[in-house]
């Protein structure tokens, strides 16, 4: 299989339960619910999406296999390869601490599209925990270490259940009442960024004041000027 990749870089994760977690980021490009394209938007499945996984990236790439994509994903970790000038300092000592602790999320667009077994397996031969952030439309291997569900209203949902479920809120047909008894170890409520992130902030605090299942999850790598 081939696999198109927007990016793949080293950072903080930057929501959810594994705030600041250290981690390598490969970006998958292409997605099933909004073709990427402003022009597109208005009829998009997802009209908030703010994060572009169109094409490739001048740190992506095609890749002819699982193994070619993993060593790219893992040249990455502790900023040893790739652009990872958004970071800091770069590491110039990886550890065998640090190497025990290896953590790539797969994300997008809709990582779903590409990421297979084989992608997991070589993965995780090489030492890595692996993640996903999806919308949920797909059905997630089952060897993934870590499973994130991000809902999106009007579209599929086969994905009922994993670590965590990371809602954008508010979605006016996508309510957190419709998922709270899916079976997910966490429930996040993520305030919709854009002209009324403010509003919806204090929205989805006063949520999760009145239903303490769910916690506020913010985009804290944006607050600190992290890619």
């Amino acid at each position: 299989m081939t696999y198109t990749v927007k990016e793949i870089f080293y950072t903080l994760q930057g929501e959810g339960a594994q705030t600041g977690r250290a981690a390598v980021f490969c970006r998958f490009s292409g997605c099933n619910l909004w073709s990427g394209r402003e022009e597109d938007r208005s009829r998009a499945v997802c009209q908030f999406c703010d994060t572009d996984f169109v094409g490739i990236g001048p740190d992506g790439g095609r890749f002819g296999s699982a193994t070619e994509l993993a060593e790219a994903i893992d040249r990455c970790w502790l900023g040893r390869g790739g652009d990872a000038a958004n970071v800091g300092a770069r590491s110039t000592n990886p550890s065998a601490d640090g190497a025990g602790h290896k953590y790539v999320v797969c994300t997008g667009g809709e990582p779903l599209l590409q990421l297979d077994e084989d992608l997991i397996d070589a993965l995780h031969q090489r030492g890595f925990e692996v993640a996903v952030e999806t919308n949920g439309t797909k059905p997630a291997p089952a060897s993934l270490d870590w499973v994130c569900v991000s809902p999106k209203a009007g579209a599929p949902f086969v994905q009922s259940s994993g670590n965590e479920l990371k809602l954008v809120y508010p979605q006016e047909n996508a309510l957190p009442e419709k998922f709270a008894q899916l079976n997910f170890d966490h429930f996040f409520l993520q305030p919709m960024d854009g002209p009324e992130t403010a509003l919806n902030t204090g929205r989805a605090i006063e949520y999760c004041l009145a239903h303490p299942k769910w916690r506020l999850s913010i985009q804290t790598h944006k607050l600190v000027g992290l890619r």
